[in-house]
């Protein structure tokens, strides 16, 4: 569908246009002459543009689906074995993390490396671009400092210290002006891009921070922590808003949706529970895995929710109907990874049985297996564009899949 944004009244305000039933070979320009009969805010000013999406959104299911991905190249990228991988916006570039202390930059077109970021006393564990700019690249370690580099030219910008103990996640903020951190000492800490300083540390959970999390509007961030909470803070104050309660192990993995109006939660009691953001109150709880939740992730519209387990297989659910629509079985071993395509369709999967699995997001047919690596797979993304997969591994090695 469309969302319309537009302003009446002085008050903002957002209608969406359903296009279910739209075919390649819909005429665009009836389509919205039939919009535009039941939907005065379509003036004649905006008519062109409308068009335009529904010719691009056309486009897009017009594409083939069923592109194979084939190895493109093994980057030996680290001397010891890699902690993550992540792609910038557009998927020109790519960033791997080491146990080797370093930070490693990558061209994914050419598989060369491109600059090394050096300087952390232990292992670089939490990695990630400023995303959608990609113009920074900010490590974490376990030498207790997050560092902020240049992408272009591997300068460090700022070394920022002051957690107890390890880091071991970060996130920028989609607007680019602060990067949280997350630690072993419980806290979670804010810094300030461009001045180089603390905000505010996040103090309250009991136990390690492992995952944190922006939402998109930048005025919320959730924490996960081993005490089997995750708590929701205002970006602005620091102020903790809602501590989510219910699960009996500790988090894994937590996301908000696109709209920032959901926050699933992971966690090692087997289940993923569903929250409402603005209250904190619990929505509901997903079953049905029989070994821990190991990541968790909406698909980008956030209609669905994927679920990765340590008992080999993945699942979707429905956001809304909050049912099981498709088992994934067939990985011999955990898995540790799971992510939509951009398009929502396909699911990747990243496995101790040192295989990536794609898989159709509907059904759960298995499309594809990525095999190669020689030990187990932690981490693996697609690109912007849903046509490139990186794949980190055990084996110190990463792979490039086109």
């Amino acid at each position: 569908g469309i969302i319309l944004e537009y302003v009446q009244g002085d008050e903002p305000k957002t209608r969406s246009i359903d296009l279910l039933d739209l075919r390649p070979d819909t005429d665009a320009v009836a389509l919205v002459e039939e919009i535009r009969k039941g939907e005065p805010l379509i003036t004649a000013s905006c008519k062109e543009h409308v068009i335009h999406l529904v010719r691009r959104l056309q486009e897009k299911l017009g594409e083939k689906e069923d592109h194979k991905f084939y190895l493109f190249k093994v980057l030996r990228a680290h001397i010891l074995p890699l902690t993550n991988v992540a792609f910038n916006k557009s998927g020109s570039r790519f960033i791997t993390g080491s146990y080797d202390r370093t930070c490693k930059v990558w061209d994914t077109a050419s598989g060369e490396e491109l600059r090394t970021l050096e300087g952390h006393g232990n292992v670089v564990y939490a990695i990630a671009f400023n995303n959608p700019y990609g113009d920074k690249i900010a490590t974490g370690s376990f030498d207790k400092t997050c560092k902020l580099w240049s992408t272009e030219t591997g300068k460090c910008y700022h070394t920022f210290r002051g957690h107890s103990a390890e880091i071991v996640c970060l996130s920028f903020n989609l607007q680019s002006t602060l990067v949280a951190t997350g630690s072993m000492d419980t806290t979670a800490k804010l810094w300030d891009i461009e001045k180089g300083e603390e905000i505010v540390t996040l103090s309250g959970h009991s136990a390690e921070i492992i995952v944190l999390s922006f939402n998109t509007t930048g005025d919320r961030i959730i924490t996960g922590s081993f005490d089997h909470t995750v708590a929701v803070w205002d970006v602005g104050t620091g102020r903790l808003l809602h501590t989510l309660i219910g699960h009996r192990g500790e988090i894994s993995s937590a996301q908000f949706n696109w709209d920032c109006s959901l926050i699933v939660t992971g966690s090692m009691d087997k289940t993923c529970m569903l929250w409402n953001a603005m209250t904190g109150t619990h929505i509901a709880t997903l079953t049905g895995h029989s070994d821990e939740i190991l990541d968790v992730c909406f698909d980008y519209a956030g209609q669905r929710i994927a679920t990765a387990s340590a008992d080999g297989s993945a699942r979707v659910y429905n956001a809304e109907t909050k049912k099981c629509i498709a088992k994934l079985e067939g990985h011999g071993g955990e898995i540790s990874k799971v992510c939509f395509n951009p398009k929502g369709n396909h699911i990747l999967t990243a496995s101790s049985d040192k295989t990536a699995r794609l898989w159709d997001a509907a059904t759960g047919h298995c499309l594809q297996v990525l095999e190669g690596h020689i030990d187990e797979i932690f981490s693996c993304a697609f690109n912007y564009k849903g046509d490139i997969i990186i794949t980190g591994s055990k084996d110190n090695t990463c792979r490039i899949w086109h």
